[in-house]
């Protein structure tokens, strides 16, 4: 597929930049290579950037389980109305709407940055968690494969390295996957929020099907991962009937899956708004309600979330998995985080904590 050049030369040699083009920058930002569409991903524009850094380290008050941070993407072509991440749009100067879905920044040098700055003797070897803002796997990545490069050096350095998505494309990477677990602890994590094929499809219009997700989750515990299933976010009054939450789990325990994590809907700021009107398009008699419960917090009410773990927790022991709400999940995550590098060889999957789908980090340095 030939993609049309919008801005800058081709890094592999493609058409050239316009006479007398400036060095290109993306919002008063430097290091813009090219802006491209291609009718592969109609409606999508893609900004190929050079980053300086790869590695984020988390800020060491924020509740993360984790220390460190790879995105090689900002935006997101899944599109779910709800997502977090929505925000960190508006440090470019675009919007945390369609810009958010349409506009994605590639750092097409990730994995050789990545290789880099493992590298170094003073890398200290933690747990780096990929997915964490937007999805590695998202469709983009099928295009620019940049995610083989990243878990290749981090295995190649004894990184230990957690994943979270909510693409299929993982498959084509778990053999590499498998091989890196040799060495050091890999967690495979997939989001699976919503088991409504028509609710699903109009809350998430960019992401494979919910059938599709859980045949990855097998193909991955077939190769013997523990993989843990993001039930978040949960929706008051569309996705917390005990029929969904049961039929859900069921098939996330048929998938063969380990673990769960769930949690109610957040909504902050730029992720708030757009949700609120997907729900006054889609579902305006609940409007008034979801205004009342975020009236005051991104976060449902305590009474809410009790409620919920009430109703799941009995349906997750019911099915022989291992659960665990988002509220307390940060905190024992954290005391598990010392015990993931034990050394090279350790294939302690089980043990291992998960990025929480809860504040991202700040990354406001992009480039």
């Amino acid at each position: 597929m030939r993609w049309n050049e919008l801005a800058g030369p081709a890094p592999d040699g493609g058409a050239p930049a316009r006479p007398g083009a400036a060095t290109p920058e993306l919002f008063g930002v430097r290091g813009l290579v090219r802006t491209v569409r291609t009718p592969e991903f109609s409606g999508v524009t893609f900004h190929e950037v050079l980053a300086k850094s790869a590695l984020n380290r988390v800020p060491a008050a924020s509740s993360m389980p984790f220390t460190w941070t790879i995105n090689p993407y900002r935006g997101c072509s899944h599109a779910c109305v709800y997502c977090f991440a929505r925000s960190t749009h508006r440090y470019l100067d675009l919007d945390t709407g369609e810009d958010f879905d349409r506009q994605v920044i590639v750092k097409i040098n990730t994995a050789e940055v990545v290789a880099a700055e493992v590298a170094k003797p003073k890398w200290s070897r933690e747990l780096v968690a990929l997915g964490t803002n937007t999805d590695p796997y998202q469709r983009a990545e099928g295009r620019y494969a940049l995610m083989p490069g990243v878990i290749t050096a981090l295995a190649g350095h004894g990184t230990p390295m957690s994943i979270l998505t909510k693409g299929t494309l993982l498959r084509r990477d778990l053999p590499l996957l498998a091989r890196a677990a040799e060495d050091v602890p890999v967690e495979i994590s997939m989001s699976i929020a919503v088991h409504d094929d028509e609710l699903q499809q109009s809350l998430e219009p960019g992401t494979p099907t919910t059938a599709a997700r859980l045949a990855t989750v097998r193909a991955a515990a077939e190769l013997g991962f523990d993989v843990t299933v993001f039930m978040m976010p949960i929706l008051p009054k569309l996705t917390d009937s005990r029929d969904h939450l049961d039929s859900a789990l069921r098939a996330i325990r048929d998938a063969g899956a380990s673990r769960v994590v769930y949690g109610a809907l957040h909504l902050r700021p730029g992720a708030r708004e757009w949700f609120f009107s997907w729900l006054e398009r889609e579902h305006p008699e609940l409007l008034p309600r979801y205004r009342r419960m975020y009236a005051t917090s991104s976060y449902a009410s305590k009474d809410y979330r009790r409620w919920l773990g009430e109703r799941i927790n009995p349906l997750i022991d019911g099915y022989g998995l291992r659960g665990r709400n988002d509220d307390d999940y940060p905190v024992a995550a954290r005391e598990s985080r010392t015990r993931i590098g034990a050394g090279p060889g350790r294939r302690s999957r089980s043990e291992a904590p998960f990025p929480a789908d809860l504040a991202p980090p700040s990354q406001r340095p992009l480039f």
